[in-house]
């Protein structure tokens, strides 16, 4: 628990104090009013961005990612997005809508922000919708996953540059079933959003090539640290295989206690991919090899734009890159795009430059566009080996693309 990779990404912690403004470098103060008259063609005056993320509790290391994402592209592109020199305040998301809600109500009412990034919690998400469709300003999502964020009825002021939960989730389900995996699978994730929408995804996909569910379960969010009784229950199932949606401290508890079990050479492990991404894996060591996953991005990809993302990363950080980080990168990237042709800085002008953003190539996950407001995108399938001492996720396949409602 006091090993630095797990406790950075994986710990539980204590709940942070809200917000704090946070002064980038080179990308002038955090302080003041939104630039407001942010101009047209990306010229002329300043623009604030409030950037959500959990600075403390279960998803605070998946927060230090999306930020390092943020920063880095900055760094690397002169403190600019479409010419508006960016400044930008830290929203401290917490991990759950009671501390959500009100750092985004902060950003919005009382730092003036013009766009909002982040949001780790699909919980999170959906608790601040209403304030952000009220408030006009556009929330470009770099992590929350719920379907509905983002759906066919959305907000013109709500998009998103992560996945949607039915993506990575079905992405699994189908490879499953389009190898002939026909035996039943046992499923089980947290009892709350994000975890309810994978496990739908994966039976739906899954049964619809010819498969079976032996069983499932959803833990307590946050609150599980023993899983031998739902361990005991995948065993008693008849199951030849589980899938799974875990994140942060669970993964590892879950990983660590499915192999320590006995369950991991006769029941294989299967999860969406954030099962082992980032921190958590180093902290999983041994139990987690094998394990396959389904995910939009491993920082093994082997094309020119996540070379270069892994080498300037890894520079700066001194750790290989993950999906959140490159999903905040992404975000500055598409404003960027954005806000070099964008009418103004309100949430209406920002919302149609987005839409005409086209495909975006240059990203290090591979060329994905907008559907709707949602990344439709590759999935990869991925299988944790051990190389020259370190765990890595291995791109075992191309599952080829995925729209928004997958």
């Amino acid at each position: 628990m006091n090993d630095r990779r797990f406790s950075r990404r994986g710990a539980l912690g204590l709940l942070g104090a809200a917000g704090a403004a946070v002064a980038l470098p080179g990308c002038g103060s955090s302080v003041g009013g939104g630039s407001g008259d942010g101009g047209g063609g990306g010229g002329g005056g300043s623009v604030k961005i409030g950037l959500i993320i959990p600075q403390a509790g279960v998803y605070a290391p998946v927060g230090a990612d999306l930020k390092r994402g943020w920063d880095l592209w900055l760094e690397r592109n002169g403190g600019k997005l479409g010419d508006h020199p960016v400044s930008t305040v830290v929203g401290d998301e917490g991990e759950s809508p009671q501390t959500g809600v009100p750092a985004v109500q902060k950003l919005i009412q009382n730092d003036r922000c013009d766009i909002l990034v982040g949001v780790v919690s699909s919980s999170t998400a959906l608790g601040v919708r209403d304030m952000v469709i009220e408030s006009k300003k556009l929330l470009l999502i770099s992590n929350a996953g719920a379907v509905d964020i983002t759906g066919k009825a959305a907000s013109p002021y709500l998009w998103r540059t992560s996945f949607t939960n039915n993506q990575v989730s079905a992405a699994m389900g189908r490879h499953l079933a389009s190898q002939g995996f026909k035996d039943a699978v046992y499923t089980i994730a947290p009892d709350y959003a994000a975890g309810a929408e994978s496990l739908a995804a994966f039976a739906k996909a899954f049964q619809a090539g010819g498969g079976t569910i032996a069983g499932s379960a959803k833990p307590p969010f946050g609150k599980t640290q023993d899983y031998q009784p739902f361990l005991s229950a995948i065993r008693a199932s008849g199951a030849k295989a589980t899938f799974c949606f875990f994140a942060g401290a669970e993964a590892v508890a879950f990983v660590k206690q499915y192999s320590q079990f006995g369950l991991a050479g006769a029941i294989p492990l299967y999860g969406t991919g954030f099962l082992t991404e980032g921190g958590v894996l180093p902290a999983q060591g041994d139990a987690a090899l094998g394990v396959q996953t389904t995910l939009h991005y491993s920082s093994e990809l082997d094309n020119q734009a996540n070379k270069d993302f892994v080498a300037a990363y890894q520079a700066r950080y001194n750790e290989a890159p993950t999906c959140y980080a490159v999903q905040t990168w992404d975000a500055a990237l598409v404003l960027n795009r954005a806000l070099k042709s964008a009418g103004g800085l309100d949430g209406d002008s920002v919302s149609k430059a987005l839409g005409s953003v086209g495909t975006i190539d240059d990203s290090p996950r591979g060329p994905w566009s907008f559907d709707g407001q949602s990344p439709k995108q590759k999935f990869y399938l991925r299988k944790v080996d051990k190389r020259d001492g370190r765990y890595v996720n291995t791109v075992l396949a191309d599952l080829g693309e995925l729209a928004r409602d997958a």
